[in-house]
């Protein structure tokens, strides 16, 4: 096995640190009670905090360069 472990040490690390993030993974799920609802109708453009809102700004205004106005 990996590092001269014996197979039985390695497995039991293995099942240990395997319950240890299974553990851990409900504790944050309880803790933090995530919203795993989908919704029946999706959200208008512009709703979601995830969206990009000076997107828009910008595809309309090209950025010029300082040297592009010079000259």
């Amino acid at each position: 096995m990996p590092a001269g472990v014996p197979m039985s040490t390695y497995l039991k690390m293995f099942a240990a640190s395997l319950l240890a993030m299974c553990a851990g993974a409900e504790v944050v799920h309880r803790y933090y009670r995530p919203d795993l609802t989908i919704p029946e109708i999706p959200p208008k453009r512009g709703e979601l905090k995830t969206e990009l809102l000076g997107l828009k700004e910008r595809e309309h205004k090209p950025q010029v360069s300082q040297q592009e106005e010079l000259k």
